[in-house]
C-alpha cells in the first residue's frame, strides 16, 4: 500500500516541478538572455522481489538549461562584427554630410573664385572686380576652415564616444567577474545555477557589442574572457581594465589606440587584432576614414592655396610691385618621430613643397611612414595604398616624394621611424593674406611684341611667365619660315614650329625658367619678335588670365583643379556605400545566427503550452492514483473493522 502512495507522491512532485518550470519559461518569454529550462526526470531504481523488480516512482534529476554553446558563440561574434560595421557606417554618413554639393559646397566656392578673375581680365584697373575676387577668395578659405572645424568636431565626438564605451566595457567586465565568482560558488552544490549562467551569457553578449571577445571555460565553471585574441580581460573574478590612448606611437593626437592594463602595465592593442565591436568601428573611422577625408580636404587647400600663391608671385600689382602671397597657409609640419619606442638616432625630417617645377600638381592624399635601415637609407610606405619606396638621403638630400621635398638633418639609427603628415592643419590654416584690391598682382611682368617691319603672318598665341625676376629682353629673328636665332645665344639657329612653345631656357636644360612663348603663323625672313619687360603693367591682365586658366590645370590625380572637390565627394561617397553594404551584410548574418540561437534556447509558447497540457494530465493521473490508493486503504481498514 505504502509503495503505491509513495509512487503517487513522487509523480505528483515531479509533475508539479515540471509545471513550475514551464510556468517560469512562459513568464520569461520576453526576458533578454533567458534560456528556456526543462526538468530532467529519472526513474527510481526498482526493488527486487521473487516476482521481479517493482518500480518505486520518479525522481527529479536536475533543471536543465537548453543551451547551444557553439551557436551562442557564433551569434555573439556576428553581433560584434555587425556592431562594428553599423557604427562605422553611421559615422561615415555624418562625415559625408560635411561635404555638401551644389551652391553651398566647397567646389562651387572654388569655381566662383577662379571665374571671378575673368572680370579683371576684361578690366584690369576695375577695383570693384578686384574686390569681388578677394571676397570670393575669402569665401573659399572660409569654407575650407568651416569644413575642417566640422571634421574636428566629429573627431571630438568620436573620441568622447570611445571614452563612454571604455567605461561600459570595464563595467561589464566587472559584472562578468562577479558572476564568475557566484557561479563557481553555486556549482559547489552540484546543480547548475541556470539564472546566473544566463545572466553571464547576456553580459558577454552585451560586452561583444563594444569589443569582440573569446572565452575559455575554467574547471570551476567560470569563463575567462580575452580581447584581441589573447589579452585577458577577465580571469575568474580578476578584471584587467581597458583604456583609450589618445595618440599613436608618433604622438599624433588625432589618432586613438585601445589599451589593456595587466599587472600595472598598459599594453596597446593593435586595431587589426580587435575584430568587431562598436569600439573597433569607432577606431577604424577615426584612425583611417577620418584621416583620409582630412587628407583629401587638406590636399585641396594646400594645392590650391600654394598654386595660386605661385601664380600671384609671377605678376605685378597695381603699384607695379611683384605679387605677395594671396593666401596665408599653415606651415607644413615636420615629420613626427616615433615615441613608442623612442627613436635612438638624432635625425629630424623637415617637409616642404617642391619648387620649379612646382609639386602642387603631384600631391597624393596620404601620410607617409619613413623607416630607416641605416643612418641615411630605408623605405617609405605611402599609407593610403601601402606602396613602398626606397630612399637614400646619402645620395639625394632632400628626397623628392609626391610633390614634396623631405630634408634630413642629423643621423638616424637603424629602426628609427618617422611619420610625415603634410596636410595636417592645411584646411584649418588657410585665409586671405591681404584685403586691398590693389595688391592683386594681375599684370604680367612680360610682354611680347612683333617687329614693326614684319611682313609674315606671325602672331602671338601665348606668353607664360615661368619665374621671377624676369630675364633681360630677348629678340627672336627669323631667318626663314622654319628657323630663327636669339639675341641671347648669338648665331645659333633653332627650328620653329607654329604652335610649339619656345622656352627661355633652351632644352634639355631643366627646370625651365624665365618664360615660355608660343607663336602661330608662318614668318618671313627678317621678321622679329621681342620678349621684354611689360611697359604698361596697369593696363595688362596677363596674370589674371593665367589665374583663370588654372581652372583646367591637371592637379588632382590627373583631373582638372575645378573637379577636385567632385572627386573628393565621389571618393567619400564610394566608401560610404561600401560601409553601408558591409553593415547590411553583417546585420543579416547576425540576425540569422541569433534566430538560430533562439530557436534552440528561446521560449516557444506553443511548445510550452503543449508540454503544460502533457504535465497537467500526468499530474491529474498521479492524483487519481493517490485517490485509488486511499480507496484501497479505506477498503482494507473496513475489512479489519469487521
Amino acid at each position: 500500500m505504502s509503495s503505491i502512495i509513495n509512487i503517487g507522491v513522487t509523480a505528483l512532485t515531479a509533475n508539479q516541478n515540471a509545471l513550475q518550470t514551464i510556468g517560469n519559461n512562459i513568464a520569461n518569454v520576453n526576458t533578454p538572455g533567458y534560456s528556456r529550462q526543462q526538468v530532467q526526470l529519472q526513474n527510481i531504481p526498482g526493488q527486487f522481489t521473487g516476482s521481479g523488480y517493482f518500480g518505486k516512482g520518479v525522481d527529479v534529476l536536475t533543471v536543465k538549461r537548453i543551451y547551444d554553446n557553439f551557436l551562442t558563440r557564433q551569434a555573439a561574434t556576428a553581433q560584434s562584427v555587425s556592431a562594428s560595421d553599423a557604427t562605422r557606417y553611421n559615422y561615415m554618413k555624418q562625415l559625408e554630410s560635411l561635404f555638401p554639393g551644389g551652391a553651398n559646397g566647397l567646389g562651387a566656392a572654388v569655381s566662383d573664385m577662379l571665374n571671378s578673375f575673368s572680370d579683371i581680365a576684361n578690366a584690369p584697373t576695375d577695383l570693384t572686380a578686384r574686390s569681388v575676387v578677394l571676397a570670393r577668395a575669402d569665401e573659399m578659405a572660409s569654407r575650407f576652415r568651416a569644413m575642417a572645424d566640422a571634421m574636428n568636431e566629429l573627431r571630438i565626438g568620436t573620441t568622447s564616444q570611445l571614452d563612454v564605451d571604455v567605461k561600459a566595457v570595464n563595467n561589464l567586465a566587472t559584472q562578468i567577474g562577479q558572476a564568475n565568482e557566484k557561479i563557481a560558488l553555486a556549482l559547489g552544490s552540484g546543480q547548475p545555477p541556470n539564472d546566473l549562467l544566463d545572466q553571464r551569457d547576456q553580459l558577454i553578449r552585451d560586452l561583444n557589442k563594444y569589443v569582440q571577445t573569446t572565452n575559455i571555460a575554467a574547471d570551476d565553471g567560470s569563463l575567462n574572457i580575452f580581447l584581441a585574441g589573447s589579452q585577458p580581460l577577465v580571469l575568474g573574478k580578476t578584471v584587467s581594465p581597458v583604456g583609450i590612448l589618445h595618440q599613436d606611437p608618433y604622438g599624433d593626437p588625432t589618432k586613438a589606440k585601445l589599451t589593456i592594463t595587466t599587472g600595472g602595465v598598459a599594453r596597446v592593442l593593435e586595431e587589426s587584432t580587435l575584430g568587431g565591436g562598436e569600439m573597433a568601428g569607432l577606431l577604424r573611422f577615426q584612425n583611417t576614414d577620418l584621416t583620409n577625408a582630412s587628407n583629401l580636404l587638406g590636399r585641396m587647400a594646400l594645392a590650391i592655396g600654394s598654386k595660386m600663391n605661385e601664380q600671384q608671385s609671377l605678376g605685378l600689382d597695381l603699384n607695379g610691385n611683384p605679387g605677395n602671397p594671396l593666401f596665408n597657409l599653415a606651415a607644413i609640419p615636420a615629420a613626427l618621430p616615433q615615441k613608442t619606442p623612442a627613436n635612438a638616432g638624432t635625425a629630424a625630417l623637415s617637409v616642404s613643397i617642391r619648387t620649379n617645377p612646382s609639386g602642387t600638381t603631384s600631391f597624393l592624399a596620404s601620410n607617409y611612414d619613413f623607416t630607416f635601415a641605416s643612418a641615411t637609407t630605408g623605405t617609405i610606405t605611402r599609407l593610403s595604398d601601402g606602396v613602398q619606396i626606397p630612399f637614400d638621403f646619402g645620395a639625394t638630400n632632400p628626397v623628392l616624394l609626391d610633390g614634396f621635398q623631405i630634408q634630413q638633418s642629423g643621423a638616424a639609427a637603424a629602426g628609427d621611424r618617422f611619420l610625415v603628415t603634410p596636410y595636417a592643419g592645411a584646411a584649418r590654416g588657410i585665409n586671405t593674406a591681404f584685403s586691398s584690391p590693389k595688391d592683386l598682382a594681375m599684370a604680367s611682368p612680360l610682354a611680347a611684341s612683333a617687329g614693326t617691319t614684319n611682313t609674315g603672318a606671325l602672331t602671338l598665341q601665348s606668353l607664360t611667365v615661368r619665374t621671377v625676376p624676369i630675364p633681360p629682353a630677348v629678340t627672336l629673328t627669323f631667318t626663314g619660315p622654319g628657323t630663327y636665332t636669339r639675341s641671347d645665344t648669338g648665331a645659333t639657329a633653332y627650328a620653329y614650329v607654329p604652335g610649339q612653345a619656345i622656352e627661355y631656357t633652351v632644352p634639355p636644360t631643366t627646370p625651365q625658367t624665365g618664360w615660355s612663348l608660343t607663336l602661330k603663323g608662318i614668318p618671313k625672313a627678317g621678321d622679329t619678335y621681342t620678349v621684354n619687360a611689360n611697359p604698361y603693367p596697369r593696363l595688362d591682365a596677363g596674370n589674371a588670365q593665367a589665374m583663370l586658366n588654372l581652372r583646367d590645370l591637371a592637379m588632382f590625380d590627373g583631373g582638372p583643379l575645378t573637379d577636385g572637390y567632385a572627386s573628393v565627394i565621389a571618393e567619400i561617397g564610394t566608401k560610404v556605400q561600401g560601409a553601408q553594404q558591409s553593415a547590411k551584410v553583417s546585420n543579416d548574418i547576425a540576425i540569422n545566427l541569433e534566430k538560430d540561437r533562439t530557436s534552440v534556447a528561446g521560449v516557444n509558447l506553443d511548445e510550452e503550452a503543449a508540454r503544460m497540457i502533457q504535465y497537467q494530465q500526468a499530474y491529474q493521473a498521479a492524483g487519481k492514483m493517490m485517490q485509488i490508493a486511499q480507496s484501497i486503504f479505506d477498503t482494507l481498514m473496513a475489512s479489519f473493522s469487521r
